[in-house]
Parts: structure tokens; C-alpha cells; sequence
């Protein structure tokens, strides 16, 4: 987790902080190489990997109205910074399906959120 900055409402501590954590360790390599792609815009790690990354990988929170639920929400990301916008999900398996989708749908396409 020193690879990455928690920042805009989330901390090292942050319960989505560690949830992503763990959700990363158990993803196969094909998994890590999509979530990479998703967030990075490459399908490889520098020398050195996630600490390498120049900019660091950034996590915050995604900010909704508060008649929404982040359940209803997928992260998003701005690739040219290393940045991901997460939800504060109410589980990580909620997390990780969103995560995963994500991913996957969010290869050939550039939107703004």
C-alpha cells in the first residue's frame, strides 16, 4: 500500500484502501493486466512496479448526491495522472464485481466523468 495515495476523503486506513488491496492479491494476471489498463492506460508496470509510477497511483473517494448510493456507481479513472475515483462500496465483493467490470469495459473507449 506505499506504492499508492490515499487522498480526497480516503486514507491508508480506509476500509476501500485495504478492500482494493486485497481485491488486487487475488486477481490473476490477466485481471491485474486489465485493472492495470484501466487505470495506468498501460498493460505493463515500469521497472520497479506500482512504486515506480511516476505519478503515484491516487485513490479517492467518488463523491455522489446523497440521495445516491455508490453500490449503483463504477470507479473511474484518469489515466493520464494514475488517478482512481472510487466508491466507498458497502462490501468487496460489490468491489470487486464493480472493479472487474470496469476494467473490462473501459479497455477501447475514453470518456470524461
Amino acid at each position: 500500500m506505499e506504492c499508492c495515495r490515499p487522498d480526497h476523503g480516503y486514507t491508508h486506513d480506509s476500509r476501500a484502501v485495504k478492500f482494493l488491496f486485497e481485491i488486487l492479491s487475488s486477481f490473476d494476471s490477466e485481471q491485474q493486466r486489465l485493472f492495470l489498463q484501466f487505470v495506468t492506460g498501460s498493460p505493463r508496470l515500469p521497472v520497479g512496479g506500482f512504486r515506480s509510477l511516476n505519478p503515484p497511483l491516487t485513490i479517492v473517494r467518488k463523491t455522489f448526491e446523497s440521495t445516491e448510493t455508490p453500490d449503483d456507481f463504477l470507479p473511474s479513472v484518469m489515466t493520464c495522472v494514475n488517478y482512481l475515483k472510487l466508491p466507498d462500496y458497502s462490501s468487496i465483493e460489490i468491489m470487486r464485481e464493480k472493479l472487474l467490470i470496469a476494467a473490462k469495459e473501459g479497455q477501447q473507449s475514453f470518456h470524461l466523468s
